[in-house]
């Protein structure tokens, strides 16, 4: 049987920190969501060439409560784990983030079925972020995590600690060991363990999630330690390699296939414009296999990422590709789309009130961090473009809606619909840049009342051309093309680890909640 070969990113778009796991011949990886819900996107395969987005794992607020969050906050680094037909997911619901505190309370939660129901949550600890449960052979569990220290004339990233956790009790037990500090590339984070042959491996993301990423193995013959870090280090990086299609790489967690096997997936960035990866943080796989000296390494000799891995010794299992259209005629959302720190419920959302469409309800502005009416998908194409149908009757101009390209609470580009008190009900786009509001961009475009809007929106990599049609099929441009590379992680002075989407959004900044219906939402792909 000739091998499949795997291009990279297996998981394009906003898809970080990738955590995979194998339950008999189906494999899985669970990627970090942060403010966005519901929380822990899950993609599944049988072949680790296809992969499709299988369900979410915290769907209820008792799980996940997210109000509140600030951007980039929420759901940092989950590990998925499987052990005794019982799903294990570890994440961090991270409540701060800039300046010397993090506050990061850590949460288990289990299933019988990946798809749920998942459980109520575990309060694990808060001593840093990455936390990951380790199934020992022996039957005893372990929790790792990166330890945080907010004093001044300390090293932030504090090490690696290691914790015992007990099923039974549903909470940590005995001492905590500090098992490593890491190497001089520092920022030591993101830690996995794995036992093969008498050896405890450590995998660690160092050098920081931007382009210096890595990747770092240490091994040690107990599980406290001491760590040995590896001699060819680190296994897995792009830093120094600017020519390369995959940049960032790092933060890995290994899979071993029930072929015998050895893959490592892990998080990749590809920038649109000099440094600026508006997809976000992406999922990558490698190859790879240990040493006549029981070392890890990248099969290929090499410890750079590549675009085209070969697959496994397993038959090719294809998905059917994901619809490009959702006219919302099903009850429910469909699995892709995504909303902002809370779940969507009837309060401010419905399928039901209007049969084939879907009635957002106006709440608070695109800067809030508590009650937004948007929903939205991720953008997962360098090219795309997406479009949508409205019926909407504003009545002054504290409302709007439309279609937005959203970063965060200060970045988006934002074609919406809204009322003024010369033009009535009329058409604009407004903006945000690093905070920074901006409504003049272009004249306003009067629209009939009680008309129904289309609008659309083309993205061609750092670029973004807006339209919209009433009553016909043409389309008319409405304002320039705008440079949208500031809708990236890499754009403010401090870091962000999110990506773009585009979505629907509703807002009554009066409090009436005067609601929009979206006919249909249409998403294609142009290149990858």
């Amino acid at each position: 049987m000739s091998r499949s070969l795997i291009q990279n990113p297996i998981l394009r778009g906003f898809h970080p920190d990738p955590s995979i796991c194998r339950a008999g011949e189906d494999y899985y990886i669970a990627t970090s969501t942060f403010e966005w819900f519901p929380g822990v996107r899950i993609h599944h395969s049988r072949d680790l060439v296809h992969w499709r987005l299988l369900t979410h794992a915290l769907t209820r607020k008792s799980q996940l409560d997210m109000e509140g969050d600030l951007d980039s906050g929420g759901v940092w680094a989950p590990c998925l784990s499987y052990d005794n037909e019982i799903f294990y997911l570890i994440y961090t619901d991270v409540k701060s983030r800039q300046g010397a505190f993090k506050d990061t309370p850590n949460y288990l939660v289990t299933a019988r079925n990946i798809e749920g129901p998942w459980s109520e949550p575990v309060y694990l600890n808060s001593s840093g972020f990455d936390p990951s449960l380790f199934h020992d052979p022996d039957g005893r569990k372990w929790l790792v995590n990166m330890r945080w220290d907010h004093r001044t004339d300390k090293n932030s990233f504090a090490g690696i600690v290691l914790q015992e956790y007990s099923a039974e009790l549903e909470r940590l037990i005995g001492p905590v060991f500090p098992i490593y500090k890491g190497t001089a590339l520092g920022l030591t984070e993101g830690p996995h363990l794995y036992r093969k042959d008498g050896w405890y491996y450590l995998i660690t993301a160092e050098g920081g999630t931007q382009y210096n990423h890595a990747v770092t193995v240490a091994r040690s013959r107990n599980i406290e330690g001491p760590y040995e870090t590896a001699p060819l280090h680190p296994v897995l990086t792009s830093a120094g390699n600017s020519g390369l299609e995959l940049q960032k790489a790092g933060h890995g967690c290994l899979v071993h296939t029930h072929t015998d096997e050895w893959y490592m997936v892990h998080l990749c960035g590809r920038p649109v414009k000099e440094k600026y990866c508006n997809l976000g943080r992406e999922t990558a796989i490698q190859r790879c296999e240990f040493t006549e000296d029981a070392w890890l390494a990248l099969a290929d000799g090499t410890n750079r990422p590549s675009v085209t891995v070969e697959g496994p010794d397993i038959p090719a299992h294809p998905f059917p590709a994901a619809a490009e259209r959702d006219d919302f005629d099903a009850r429910e959302l469909d699995v892709r789309w995504s909303t902002l720190r809370v779940p969507a419920d009837e309060s401010w959302l419905s399928l039901k009130e209007r049969q084939g469409f879907l009635r957002l309800k106006g709440r608070e502005s695109m800067s809030s961090l508590h009650r937004q009416s948007l929903v939205a998908l991720r953008q997962q194409a360098f090219c795309c473009s997406a479009e949508t149908e409205l019926e909407f009757e504003p009545e002054h101009f504290q409302q709007m809606a439309g279609l937005i390209v959203y970063y965060d609470t200060k970045d988006y580009v934002y074609l919406r619909i809204t009322h003024d008190e010369v033009l009535g009900k009329c058409l604009g786009i407004v903006r945000s840049v690093d905070g920074v509001y901006e409504d003049s961009i272009c004249a306003q475009a009067p629209l009939p009342p009680g008309a129904s809007c289309r609008l659309k929106v083309l993205i061609e990599r750092e670029s973004a051309q807006f339209y919209y049609s009433v009553g016909n099929t043409l389309w008319d441009k409405i304002g320039p093309s705008l440079d949208i590379y500031h809708l990236s992680d890499d754009f403010p002075a401090y870091i962000r680890f999110t990506g773009t989407f585009i979505g629907m959004c509703v807002q009554d900044l009066s409090g009436t909640f005067q609601a929009a219906d979206f006919d249909y939402f249409e998403y294609k792909e142009h290149s990858r």
